[in-house]
């Protein structure tokens, strides 16, 4: 219902973006537990071609040997820590969106087996390129 007075419905949808952009961080941080720990889901690009498949995972601020990347029971597995920065230890925090601890992130394979052929961290994202063993 839209309101007939200019300042009425401009809050209105002021409300409704703040509130979309609220799902929206919901949505790209996902926490779950994994083996009993709680832990945040990474979001990822996947895709296909005829003999490779491709993820991106979003990992900003994550260390390269902080990640760890396996293939299990017809998985994809991306698992990893982001440490809390030092700085924060002794701040006084006003918002803390960033999700920090372990993460993990499981992405069931297309039928047949893989082999991790490349691994890249750029700009804050985890690239993996799997071949399809033929």
């Amino acid at each position: 219902m839209r309101y007939r007075e200019p300042r009425s419905w401009m809050w209105e949808e002021a409300l409704e973006l703040l509130q979309s952009a609220e799902r929206l961080q919901r949505r790209f941080f996902h926490v779950g537990m994994q083996h009993g720990a709680p832990c945040w889901e990474p979001p990822i690009d996947l895709y296909e071609n005829a003999d490779e498949l491709g993820l991106i995972v979003a990992l900003p601020g994550v260390a390269p040997e902080e990640i760890e990347v396996a293939i299990e029971s017809g998985s994809l597995v991306v698992r990893g820590d982001r440490r809390f920065p030092l700085d924060y230890e002794q701040a006084k925090i006003h918002r803390l969106e960033i999700p920090y601890g372990r993460f993990e992130r499981r992405v069931t394979l297309s039928a047949g087996r893989f082999r991790l052929h490349e691994q890249r961290l750029e700009n804050g994202c985890l690239t993996l390129r799997l071949r399809r063993l033929k």
